[in-house]
C-alpha cells in the first residue's frame, strides 16, 4: 500500500488556519515537517509561535482533522515545537510588512468600518449594547474586533467571558477571541486583576488606546467596534485623533434628562470632524407581563430627541438606529458572559440588537479616501 500523497497532505494543511492569526499555517511558516508512511500513518510537526501557546490544543485538533480527511491516511500524530527568535521575527515581517507601529484602520486603503460606541453618561447600557452588537455581527459572518476603550471602567471581558490573556509575538499582541469576536481590554495588563484601579492621566490613556490599535494583530477585520467611556473626555478625543474615519454611535435611554446629556456625545463630532452613524435607544418600553400594555420604565422619546437634535446641530441626517426594549436578561447575560443575542435570539431585545447590527454591518463603504489605482489619461 503506497504512502498517502505528501502533496495532498500539504494541501490539507493549507486549509488549517492559526486560531489567533486566522491565516493558514503553511503561509505562516508553522509547518516544520510532514512524514507519510506506507501503513497510512502521517506525522506532522508544527511550530508554535511561543512556548505555552494557549491555542496549542486547537491547532493540534485542526491539523489532525484536516490531515485525517486525506485519502489513504489511517492515523495522524502531531508534534509541537516552538519558533526560534529568527522565525518569529520573520513571522512579524510577514504579518506587518514593516517595523513601524502604524494603525492599519487609519490608512487610506482600509476597508474596515470603525464604530465608536459613545454615551453622554454612564448607566445607559452602552457596554451591553456594544458586546451584543459585536457578537451579532460575528454571527452574520463578519470578522469583528472589539476594543474595550473604557480603560478605567472596562467591562467587556466579563460581558463576553473573554478572560484569556493575549499572546505576545515579537511585540505583537494576539487578542483572545470570544464568540468569534477578537477582544482587547486593559484587564489582562493589570497584575492585580479586576480590583486593581487604573490611575492614568490623559497622555497615558492616549498611549494605551494607541497600543490597542497599533500593537494588536487584528488581521483583516470587516468591523472594529470601540466601547468608549462615557462623556467627551480624553479617550473620545484620542479616538478622533487616532481614527479620524471612525463613526460615532450614540447610546441613550428614553429618559429626556439622559437624552440631553447624550446629545453632547454626538455633537462632539462637529469639533472632531467625524460622522455620527446614528442613535440607539436602550431600555425602551416593554410589554407588561400581565396585561401586555407597554411600560415606559425609563420614560419615552429620548432616542428620537437625541437623533433629531444632533441632526439639527450638525446639519445632517442622523437616524434612530433602533429601540431596544428593557430586558433583565440583557443585564444577566452581561454578568454571566452569555450575550443575549446568543442565549435568547428570539427575545424582543435580541431582535432589536440584530436589526441594528444588520444596519451597521451591511452598510456599503464609500470610495472616499481610497486609492483606486487609476491614472488619468492624457488629452489628445
Amino acid at each position: 500500500m503506497p504512502a498517502p500523497s505528501l502533496d495532498a497532505i500539504n494541501a490539507a494543511l493549507a486549509t488549517v488556519n492559526d486560531p489567533e492569526i486566522n491565516r493558514p499555517v503553511t503561509d505562516l511558516g508553522m509547518v516544520k515537517s510532514v512524514d507519510a508512511f506506507d501503513d497510512g500513518a502521517v506525522a506532522v510537526a508544527i511550530y508554535l509561535t511561543v512556548s505555552g501557546c494557549p491555542m496549542r490544543g486547537a491547532i493540534t485538533d485542526r491539523v489532525t482533522e484536516a490531515v485525517q480527511a486525506v485519502p489513504g491516511v489511517t492515523s495522524v500524530s502531531v508534534d509541537l515545537d516552538v519558533m526560534s527568535d529568527e522565525q518569529r521575527a520573520a513571522l512579524r515581517t510577514t504579518l506587518r510588512g514593516h517595523d513601524e507601529r502604524e494603525i492599519p484602520f487609519a490608512q487610506p486603503g482600509s476597508l474596515t468600518r470603525v464604530y465608536a460606541i459613545a454615551s453622554g453618561k454612564g448607566g445607559v447600557g452602552k457596554s451591553s449594547v456594544t458586546a451584543n452588537l459585536a457578537v451579532a455581527m460575528a454571527q452574520m459572518g463578519l470578522t469583528v474586533g472589539l476594543v474595550d476603550a473604557d480603560v478605567y471602567g472596562h467591562s467587556i471581558p466579563r460581558m463576553l467571558g473573554a478572560y484569556d490573556p493575549p499572546t505576545m509575538v515579537e511585540g505583537m499582541i494576539m487578542p483572545p477571541q470570544a464568540y468569534g469576536v477578537r477582544v482587547i481590554s486593559m484587564l489582562p495588563f493589570k497584575p492585580g486583576g479586576v480590583s486593581q484601579p487604573v490611575a492614568f492621566r490623559g497622555p497615558m490613556l492616549h498611549r494605551a488606546l494607541q497600543q490597542f490599535l497599533a500593537d494588536v494583530w487584528w488581521g483583516d477585520l470587516d468591523i472594529l467596534l470601540l466601547d468608549l467611556p462615557p462623556g467627551t473626555g480624553d479617550v473620545a478625543i484620542s479616538t478622533a485623533q487616532l481614527l479620524p474615519n471612525a463613526e460615532i454611535v450614540v447610546v441613550t435611554t428614553p429618559q429626556p434628562a439622559a437624552a440631553d446629556v447624550a446629545v453632547r456625545a454626538g455633537t462632539l463630532a462637529e469639533q472632531t470632524h467625524q460622522k455620527v452613524a446614528g442613535v440607539v435607544e436602550n431600555m425602551s418600553s416593554f410589554p407588561c407581563p400581565h396585561c401586555g400594555e407597554p411600560i415606559d420604565l425609563f420614560g419615552m422619546g429620548g432616542g428620537a430627541i437625541v437623533a433629531e437634535t444632533i441632526s439639527a446641530l450638525l446639519g445632517t441626517d442622523v437616524p434612530l438606529l433602533g429601540q431596544i426594549p428593557f430586558d433583565v436578561a440583557l443585564r444577566e447575560g452581561g454578568d454571566s458572559g452569555a450575550p443575549l443575542v446568543l442565549s435568547q435570539p428570539d427575545a424582543p431585545a435580541s431582535i432589536a440588537l440584530q436589526r441594528i447590527a444588520e444596519t451597521l454591518g451591511r452598510r456599503p463603504r464609500g470610495l472616499a479616501g481610497l486609492s483606486l489605482g487609476i491614472t488619468p489619461a492624457g488629452r489628445a
